[in-house]
């Protein structure tokens, strides 16, 4: 048996126990006992235990995401609006929401935040590889970053959200994204007005020097100065 299958056999047993223990070390054992899995191999497989499980349920959820958005008809559609779907489709291939809440209460760990942090940017990367996005100045972060802020509080959302289908969610969900296109649209009017132009020559100068990794799989940093 694959090591991957492994780890599934792990992550399926575990969620059993997630809504009672959360991802705990209680619910490592009893994932390892139930899908009787030598302890060793489990450990070996997972150093940290449930928390590698739940970075595992994480990825799964990503994979789910891309499988669906391959699915979809994007043609026609507003970037605004592709992104808005890829963001509904990831929390749609959520199958245990009580899950996703105890890995947030997870991940607001201090020893663990920068894991959660990880696991949301490479979600939001994921989302604008998929639908095309080339830039590779500071562009590539901001995107990331302004996206992962919006992916953050719409799940913070969803998880109180009980409206039927919740379309509460996904109205907020498009208040973020149309916030978020306000702002870009008062960048680029300040771009366009001679008089306050020049306020930008500076910290435009600067951002010009900032390059996406040049390996599209990494995460950061990137690098400043000359072309990567």
């Amino acid at each position: 048996m694959q090591h991957d299958d492994i780890k599934d056999r792990l992550l399926d047993a575990a969620l059993i126990h997630v809504a009672f223990d959360g991802w705990t070390e209680a619910t490592f054992k009893a994932a390892v006992a139930d899908a009787g899995i030598d302890p060793a191999l489990a450990r070996a497989l997972c150093p940290r235990g449930a928390v590698d499980l739940a970075l595992g349920f994480h990825a799964r959820g990503d994979a789910m995401m891309l499988e669906l958005l391959g699915a979809s008809h994007l043609d026609g559609m507003r970037f605004r609006d592709k992104i808005a779907l890829a963001v509904r489709l990831r929390l749609e291939a959520v199958p245990d929401r009580e899950a996703v809440r105890r890995g947030v209460t997870l991940f607001a760990m201090p020893q663990y935040a920068a894991d959660g942090a990880k696991a949301i940017w490479g979600t939001c990367d994921l989302i604008w590889n998929t639908l095309g996005d080339t830039s590779r100045d500071v562009n590539w972060y901001t995107k990331r970053a302004t996206l992962s802020a919006v992916y953050s509080s719409t799940v913070l959302y969803w998880l109180g959200d009980d409206s039927p289908g919740h379309e509460a969610t996904w109205a907020f969900l498009d208040r973020r994204i149309d916030d978020v296109m306000r702002f870009e649209g008062m960048k680029a009017k300040v771009r366009g007005n001679p008089l306050l132009k020049p306020l930008l020559a500076g910290p435009e100068w600067l951002a010009a020097q900032i390059h996406a990794p040049k390996d599209r799989r990494g995460d950061l940093p990137g690098s400043v100065g000359g072309a990567d």
